[in-house]
C-alpha cells in the first residue's frame, strides 16, 4: 500500500514477526510496484520480475506449511498483505490470491509425495500459478463443465476448453478440474497441469475495460496427457477441492478489494486537502466531507468483515458463509468507494492524470470473479434459508 494509502489504516496484527512482514511489503509496494503501475497498466504489461521479487522475498506461499517452502502465516496476516499489494496494484495483489489459489489443491489435498514434489517450487521457486474451472459455458454453473480426462494406461487425457483464466497463457503450472466421470459435481476431478505441456494452448487474451496488465485467456486442451501422479486427490472429489479453495480466494478477492478502495479514498482526500474552490479547501465543505466519511467507513467494516472470516479460518472452524459476506461486501463497497472517488475529483476523476478512473474500472471485475456477487447472495441465502426449492 502506497505511504498515502497506509496513513489512516491502524493493522491489528498478532505477532512481532507479523508487523515486520507487512512493513517489508509496504515497503516494496511504495518502490518497486506503485510507481510504474498506472503506465504498465495502460501499456497492458504484466510485471513478472515483480512476482520474481515476490518469491524470492518468500511472499508468494504465506498461508502454506513452511515445510514446502510457505511462511506459515495464518491468513489473518496473509490477507492484510494482499491488501498492501492491491492497493499498489491490482495486477499483482489479485496475481497473488490466484497463485495461491492454484497452490491450494497440492497444499490441502495432494498426498505427501506430491507436496513434496511440487510445492517447494510453487511456493518460492519462482514459478507462477493459475486455476482453471470456468469455462464458456459453465461459469457460476461450474458443476456442468464439460472439459474431459479419459484415462488410458497411467495417464490421463485432457482434452477441452477453459474460460477466464487469469495468468492464461502465461503460467508455469495450472490447477485443471476436468471431468472424469458421471454428469454434475461428483463426476469431477482435480490435475496439475505443467505449463509447458504437449497440447496446452493458449488464446489471445482477453481485451479488458481494467487490470489490462493481467492476462485473462481461454485455455485450450487438445489431448493434454498427464500421468495419474498429477491427479489431486480422490477420482470425482475435484468439486470438493474447487469449492474449498474458492471459500480461501473470496477472501483473497476481499482484502484486494479493501485495498483498492483505500487507494481511492486516500486520493480523494488528498485531492480534496489540497484543491480550492471559492477561497477555501474543498474538503471544508460538509457535502463533501460527509461523502469522504461514509467511503471511510465502509471500508473500515470491509477490513473487519474479512478479518473476523480470516479468525474463523485460522481457527479451524467454518466460514464459508462470512466468505460469500466478505466477498460480497467488499467487492460493493470497492466500487461505491472508486465511483465517489472519482466524483470527488470531478473533471480530473475522469482523466488518466490521476489514478482514481483505473482503481474504478479495476474495481468492476472484483464483482465478478470467483463467484459473482449475485452467486455469494445465494450462498448466503442457502446458510440462512436452506437450500432452494424446487
Amino acid at each position: 500500500m502506497t505511504d498515502r494509502a497506509s496513513q489512516w489504516v491502524e493493522r491489528r496484527l498478532p505477532t512481532e514477526e507479523s508487523r515486520q512482514l507487512v512493513a517489508l511489503v509496504r515497503d516494496i509496494a511504495q518502490r518497486e510496484i506503485a510507481p510504474g503501475a498506472a503506465e504498465e497498466e495502460e501499456a497492458g504489461r504484466f510485471p513478472r520480475e515483480v512476482f520474481t521479487l515476490l518469491s524470492d522475498s518468500g511472499l508468494l506461499g504465506l498461508p502454506y506449511d513452511s515445510a514446502y517452502g510457505g511462511g506459515d502465516q495464518p491468513y489473518e496476516v496473509y490477507l492484510q498483505v494482499l491488501e498492501e499489494l492491491a492497493a499498489a496494484r491490482l495486477t499483482v495483489g489479485l496475481g497473488v490470491s490466484v497463485h495461491s489459489l492454484a497452490c491450494h489443491a497440492v497444499a490441502g489435498y495432494g498426498t505427501k509425495e506430491q507436496r513434496a514434489e511440487h510445492l517447494p517450487a510453487m511456493l518460492g521457486g519462482g514459478l507462477l500459478g493459475a486455476y482453471c474451472l470456468s469455462e464458456p459455458a459453465a461459469g457460476s454453473d461450474a458443476a456442468s463443465l464439460r472439459t474431459k480426462a479419459v484415462r488410458d494406461g497411467d495417464d490421463w487425457v485432457i482434452t477441452g476448453t477453459k474460460a477466464w483464466i487469469t495468468h492464461g497463457g502465461i503460467a508455469d503450472f495450472y490447477t485443471v478440474l476436468a471431468r472424469t466421470g458421471a454428469e454434475g459435481a461428483r463426476g469431477i476431478t482435480a490435475f496439475l497441469v505443467p505449463g509447458d505441456a504437449a497440447g496446452l494452448s493458449a488464446a489471445a487474451p482477453e481485451k479488458k475495460m481494467g487490470m489490462k496488465g493481467s492476462p485473462t485467456a481461454q485455455l485450450n486442451f487438445d489431448g493434454v496427457r498427464v500421468s495419474d501422479a498429477r491427479r489431486i486427490g480422490d477420482e470425482g472429489q475435484g468439486f470438493a477441492i474447487a469449492l474449498s479453495a474458492l471459500d480461501s480466494g473470496r477472501l483473497g478477492i476481499a482484502a484486494c478489494a479493501i485495498g483498492v478502495a483505500q487507494a481511492a479514498l486516500s486520493e480523494a482526500v488528498g485531492y480534496a486537502a489540497g484543491r480550492q474552490q471559492f477561497g477555501r479547501p474543498i474538503a471544508d465543505f460538509q457535502g463533501l466531507r460527509f461523502m469522504l466519511a461514509d467511503m471511510a467507513t465502509q471500508i473500515e467494516a470491509g477490513r473487519a468483515l474479512y478479518l473476523e472470516a480470516a479468525r474463523l479460518r485460522d481457527e479451524g472452524k467454518p466460514f464459508s458463509r462470512q466468505a460469500a459476506m466478505a466477498k460480497l461486501f467488499c467487492t460493493d463497497t470497492a466500487m461505491r468507494v472508486t465511483v465517489d472517488a472519482v466524483q470527488v475529483l470531478g473533471g480530473y476523476g475522469y482523466t488518466l492524470d490521476f489514478p482514481v478512473e483505473r482503481l474504478m474500472r479495476e474495481a468492476k471485475v472484483l464483482q465478478i470473479v470467483e463467484g459473482t456477487n449475485q452467486i455469494q447472495r445465494m450462498v448466503i441465502a442457502r446458510h440462512l434459508a436452506g437450500p432452494e426449492t424446487r
